[in-house]
């Protein structure tokens, strides 16, 4: 049955159907943006391209495998299943509508609840990260591992904003309290990605509040098999309260000052 399909097959299908999604993105995007609307805020674009690419994963997946489901940022969830795609069609749509090269598409497949595979591919670079439970992370092929900083003093830091004012003065907040503990912070706008850089090591680590399960399923992935710790704060899950993803040796004092901040508190 489709449903028993191993975790390497999934993800195998994952690359495939996220390299011709990456594909009509791309093809999209060179063509000009159109149809640009908002969705939580007047800042949340979604474009004609986000949900196209969407509509034609999903096309792709239910060609491919017709019971499983499917949970995407544009279009919901469609039913339950044992075997669960969860999708961004464009994650960083905004630098997708700037031509800012860092958007992708990002897409995992959850079996009985747990992320066994996932891919994130850079639409703008071609640039392609793939992790299976278990089986390690990689990048075009070049297995992966984070960052061997120890120094949080020293560490390179990932994070993102949400869309509504208030939280992101909220966030800002947060940020000014630990600017002064880090060596500098970056701010990409795609955490699929973002995720992805730590699990490589070109950002030391990474924190956001705010993320849905489509912004990290996959990445989350590739920077966990990388060798990164990947959580919430005071022992939840990594979720819509926050999401910090580091090395066992700078997790605990990255994770320790956001707790100090409460930074998964706030609107």
């Amino acid at each position: 049955m489709a449903s028993m399909a191993q975790p390497v097959e999934l993800l195998n299908l994952a690359v495939s159907v996220a390299r011709s999604a990456s594909e009509l993105a791309s093809r999209m995007r060179a063509e000009g943006v159109s149809a640009v609307t908002t969705k939580s805020t007047a800042t949340d674009v979604v474009t004609a391209a986000d949900r196209a690419v969407e509509r034609h994963v999903r096309e792709q997946l239910a060609r491919a495998r017709p019971d499983d489901a499917v949970l995407g940022e544009e279009y919901g969830a469609d039913r339950d299943a044992p075997v669960r795609w969860i999708l961004d069609p464009i994650d960083g749509t905004v630098n997708y509508l700037y031509d800012l090269p860092q958007y992708a598409v990002s897409l995992a497949a959850e079996v009985g609840g747990v992320v066994v595979a996932g891919v994130v591919v850079n639409a703008a670079t071609g640039r392609e990260w793939t992790a299976l439970r278990g089986g390690g992370a990689f990048r075009d092929g070049r297995r992966l591992a984070v960052s061997p900083e120890t120094d949080l003093g020293q560490a390179l830091v990932g994070t993102g904003f949400g869309y509504a004012a208030e939280r992101r003065l909220y966030q800002a907040r947060v940020l000014a309290g630990l600017i002064g503990h880090i060596r500098d912070i970056r701010r990409l706008g795609a955490a699929s990605i973002d995720l992805c850089l730590v699990a490589e090591g070109t950002l030391d680590a990474y924190y956001e509040k705010g993320l849905n399960p489509w912004d990290h399923a996959a990445g989350g992935l590739v920077a966990a098999e990388a060798g990164a710790l990947v959580t919430g704060l005071d022992g939840a899950p990594p979720g819509p309260d926050m999401v910090v993803a580091a090395p066992p040796a700078l997790h605990a004092r990255l994770h320790d000052r956001l707790s100090e901040l409460d930074a998964a508190g706030g609107p």
